[in-house]
């Protein structure tokens, strides 16, 4: 389809989604995201063309229904997005594949981390026992030590705050992709990705402030109603994810207890 027709062609095809009853938002966004990706294709990344591509097919939109006046921004908005997501379909694949090579170090990384942390276990439980031959007061000593290092919160703290990062990062992730075109399978791998992370974050005590436990079930219900909503209409997808990067923001703010108490104590 050349480029200078793409107005008659998007045109044409809201004229017969009208006459059929189906002219809907949902349906004008699909309209011109199948005619943008077909004429997009053969475009650069970026380049003026494709830009310009986009500009004609919102204003083939625009000029359809512009009778309604003021009450056009649902129309234009289901435009926008079709365009958006017509001209980012090839760019997707990408990130999907390259997301794909992320996920594959990432569980590398976490093999790798988890054989150093059995090296050092080993380590220090062979300390522990040439404690055993040393007078009480030694013994007491390096038990101590090695205690100390096996319960370092420093370490217990970077590890959480890395995954609450990592889970909010993904979320975010999930957010964008269904923005700006991403597959639903695209947006799930992200919200699974998050409840990964968002699992690693969560404090094994069970002695947590009602307050912050109560809004860890808020973002834990919204991980679910995300990932459900992948089969509702676009808008209400987008809304979902919203409040689940809200909420998200909202606990992962939050200090533990303990934290707390020390800062207390300090004072």
């Amino acid at each position: 389809m050349p480029n200078n027709n793409i107005k008659e062609k998007i045109q044409a095809d809201l004229q017969q989604a009208k006459e059929t009853g189906q002219l809907r938002t949902d349906r004008i966004r699909e309209i011109v995201k199948s005619a943008v990706s077909q004429v997009g294709s053969e475009f650069k990344q970026g380049s003026s063309e494709l830009r310009s591509l986009v500009r004609d097919a919102v204003s083939a939109v625009i000029e359809n229904f512009q009778e309604k006046g003021s009450e056009l921004k649902d129309e234009v908005t289901a435009s926008i997005e079709g365009a958006l997501e017509g001209i980012n379909t090839q760019r997707h694949e990408s990130i999907a594949k390259t997301q794909t090579d992320i996920k594959r170090l990432q569980a590398q990384l976490d093999g790798e981390e988890e054989q150093l942390q059995q090296e050092v276990d080993v380590i220090l439980a062979e300390i522990e026992e040439t404690g055993k031959e040393k007078p009480a007061s030694t013994k007491t000593a390096i038990d101590s030590a090695v205690n100390a290092i096996k319960d370092s919160e420093e370490v217990g703290l970077l590890k959480k705050r890395y995954a609450q990062l990592q889970a909010q990062l993904a979320i975010v992730r999930a957010n964008m992709a269904a923005r700006y075109g991403g597959r639903s399978m695209e947006v799930q791998d992200y919200l699974d990705e998050a409840k990964h992370w968002y699992d690693k974050a969560r404090p094994q005590a069970e002695s947590v402030a009602i307050q912050v436990e109560q809004k860890r079930s808020q973002l834990e219900d919204k991980l679910g109603e995300a990932g459900t909503s992948l089969a509702r209409k676009e808008r209400q997808i987008k809304q979902t994810l919203r409040e689940l990067l809200l909420t998200a923001a909202d606990l992962f703010k939050e200090k533990e207890p303990a934290n707390k108490e020390r800062e207390t104590i300090h004072k």
